[in-house]
């Protein structure tokens, strides 16, 4: 049976701010002697209106942010979810002194807190503390320095959050910081280089030099499936003529204009198989994003199968999704893109296409989706098999790199409802900027600690390409942050660390990021909130897009579960969750690369766009909370089950690919296949493909299951539809459940 991961007991604090606690003594005594040195200041200043404020949760995004609460207004408020602790955060700006603050409480007030200031929002130093508060207006004479100030609430008056009407820090002007230096280390710098692997192309330079550091690129990464390279290609403004960019392994095509239009190609970008005889089916880990293509012959051929996103692209032309001769190819996704001829499925057993543009459509195989796409086809499941839903209902379209002036920054686009095609087509995207000097830049080599004290300091993440090591979580823990993965960076947790860990705050976007399963196996590889997350994120939910999870293959990888999504309101947008089923040697196997998940959502209003979660060992996709939206889902089931004695669940054979908890009252899914491949054991059975509770809240539309050279899966969903097996290798539909 599986367990679901919620139901273990979970740290509230994060390891680095358990150690920041355990240290406070020491950084008291630190901070009041800083403090101390400096001296009063002569005139008292309102330090806090108007600068960044962020919060450990808020209760509703839009009405109680983080920001009301030092808006000098009132009238406005913020309040956090029902739980303790929580946290209120000011930024100075500036390392201040600090003598006075005052506390505007609603209501919902906080009977135990702590006032904290710190010059690197890591560790903190208390300089007001009390356990007795009655709330209301409450003006409170301090001593301290610090760029950072926080009410730090651990116990409140009533069943509600903590509100705060007003939070105001008082205090003299600019002082030098302390001379010992924070326990993290001295302060990081933002910016800098992307790596000698994001090779940057100018319209200057010649059209033979580009096609030849492309094709060294290319020769090297074309079959290195489970290799170490990782490169970024990148195309300042402008145009581009005579060119053929191959694509190989953990490749990424971008192009540094603000709109797909400000890079041409007058060429082609090419993904094909040649290197696996024709076979498209592992053409995985390549991108392309932000390039306009004028195909040499019309036709530009991305030939590519899972974690290939093809984004923010402007074909002048037809694309074509099938391989050279036309062979196999298991599933795609296309973003944000236009399409001016046709978009070519052929021989693509799968794909999801979603706010874009295209001329026309041609083929279909087994599921074919559209969503928000200008120019799809009609829909007509299952015959032809389309799934044409007309707007996407919410949707923040990636981060990007791109270079603004004279240096780079990062597009984040803005949150949308309701949509349909390109956001680019008719002006530049809706969003904001953020430069590159907010980045703190990670390079390989770089350590966990360091790379947490840089997100502790406010500062986003870029990742540049490569390979990271890490023996601690990398925790983020400030809303809105921007963690951007460039050419596939892999993060690989060594010592059974939980890799990456979110907190319960808004607006976080995680994108372009390859989790690799360490030998020691992590209870998950990334988690969107804590344990018993509630906060309502609706109107700035977080993000996880082109994220990819990868259990062997490169190393005898082992992780219970992939991604865990415990805050509301999350996005994800384009995950490739898999349990490798080939690899390098000694990587795979049933006892080897051992995962039972691939997903688990324990939040609620979760709405999830393309996702692939592959070969898990028991349920694969888990969901448990309410108002959950899944819009296509590509499985295979495990090939490797020894045998039904060894793979079933509570008497029943084997493990649905995708069940709803029966504990959930709504839920709705399109768009969804599952496939029997049980290669090591051709008389294993999976009694079904979907499971879900009956009492017509939970709703499927558009499902399948196809068993494509052994084994059966006995029914669709819940012991309805017809079995799928070897000998017929055709689907078995369900057009809508219940």
């Amino acid at each position: 049976m599986t367990i679901p991961i919620s139901s273990a007991p979970e740290r509230r604090r994060s390891p680095w701010r358990l150690a920041a606690i355990s240290g406070l003594v020491a950084t008291v005594v630190a901070g009041y002697a800083a403090a101390t040195a400096v001296g009063a200041s002569a005139a008292e200043t309102l330090l806090s209106q108007g600068k960044p404020a962020t919060a450990s949760s808020t209760e509703a995004a839009g009405a109680y942010a983080a920001a009301e609460a030092v808006d000098g207004n009132t009238g406005t408020r913020w309040s956090s979810a029902f739980s303790d602790p929580q946290w209120l955060q000011v930024d100075l700006g500036s390392s201040q002194q600090i003598t006075r603050v005052e506390l505007n409480w609603e209501t919902a007030a906080a009977k135990a807190f702590q006032i904290q200031v710190s010059d690197n929002a890591s560790s903190w130093t208390n300089v007001y503390s009390t356990t007795t508060s009655a709330g209301g207006n409450q003006n409170l004479t301090v001593n301290g320095t610090g760029r950072y100030v926080r009410m730090y609430g651990t116990q409140r008056t009533t069943g509600y959050g903590y509100s705060l009407w007003e939070f105001k820090v008082y205090g003299g002007t600019t002082t030098t910081p302390p001379t010992t230096p924070p326990p993290t280390g001295d302060p990081i710098p933002g910016g800098g280089s992307l790596g000698a692997n994001v090779v940057v192309f100018d319209p200057s330079m010649s059209s033979a030099s580009i096609q030849a550091r492309a094709d060294q690129i290319f020769a090297q990464q074309e079959s290195a499936q489970f290799g170490t390279g990782r490169y970024v290609l990148a195309f300042r403004p402008g145009t581009y003529n005579n060119l053929n960019i191959q694509v190989g392994f953990y490749t990424s095509i971008v192009g540094l204009g603000q709109n797909p239009q400000d890079v041409r190609i007058n060429g082609d970008i090419t993904v094909d198989a040649g290197w696996f005889q024709g076979n498209a089916t592992q053409n995985f880990w390549r991108s392309t994003e932000n390039v306009s293509v004028y195909p040499v012959n019309g036709t530009n051929r991305w030939a590519v199968s899972q974690a290939a996103p093809f984004r923010r692209m402007d074909i002048h032309g037809n694309l074509n999704l099938a391989p050279n001769g036309y062979g196999w190819a298991s599933g795609g996704y296309i973003s944000d893109s236009r399409i001016s001829g046709s978009e070519g499925q052929y021989s693509q057993q799968q794909w999801f296409t979603r706010d874009s543009q295209i001329g026309s459509n041609t083929n279909a195989v087994w599921n074919q989706t559209f969503v928000g796409v200008q120019g799809a086809p009609a829909a007509s499941y299952p015959t032809p098999p389309y799934t044409v839903i007309p707007q996407t209902p919410v949707i923040r379209e990636k981060p990007y790199l791109y270079r603004s002036g004279s240096d780079y920054a990062v597009f984040v686009p803005n949150l949308r409802t309701n949509t349909s095609g390109a956001t680019w087509v008719n002006g530049n995207t809706p969003g904001s900027s953020i430069p590159l000097s907010q980045f703190y830049v990670a390079k390989p080599g770089d350590t966990a600690a360091r790379i947490n004290q840089a997100l502790a300091q406010g500062l986003n993440l870029i990742f540049q390409p490569g390979i990271y090591h890490i023996n601690q979580t990398i925790n983020v823990t400030r809303a809105n942050t921007v963690v951007l993965g460039l050419g596939y960076a892999t993060i690989i947790p060594d010592n059974g660390v939980t890799a990456m860990q979110v907190a319960d705050v808004d607006g976080v976007k995680v994108a372009g990021v390859l989790f690799d399963a360490g030998t020691t196996n992590s209870p998950n590889l990334l988690v969107m909130g804590q344990a018993g997350s509630s906060a309502n994120h609706a109107a700035n939910p977080s993000t996880v897009q082109d994220v990819f999870f990868r259990i062997g293959g490169y190393v005898a990888g082992k992780a219970t579960n992939s991604l865990l999504v415990n805050s509301n309101n999350v996005i994800i947008d384009h995950i490739w969750a898999w349990r490798a089923d080939h690899g390098n040697a000694g990587t795979y196997g049933w006892t080897i690369n051992t995962a039972d998940s691939g997903l688990i959502v324990n939040g609620n209003n979760v709405t999830a766009y393309g996702l692939f979660v592959e070969h898990y060992q028991k349920t694969e996709v888990l969901w448990n909370g309410n108002g959950g939206r899944t819009y296509f889902l590509q499985n295979e089931q495990p090939y490797d089950p020894p045998s039904n004695a060894v793979w079933r669940t509570d008497g029943v054979l084997g493990y649905p690919a995708y069940k709803v908890a029966d504990s959930v009252q709504t839920h709705e899914a399109w768009a969804m296949g599952s496939y029997a491949v049980f290669l090591d054991n051709p008389a294993v059975h999976s009694a079904n493909g979907f499971q879900a509770p009956t009492h017509g809240g939970v709703k499927f539309h558009n499902i399948f299951t196809i068993s494509l050279a052994a084994g059966t899966i006995d029914h669709v969903v819940n012991n309805i539809g017809a079995p799928a097996q070897a000998t017929n290798v055709v689907p078995s539909t369900v057009t809508n459940f219940p």
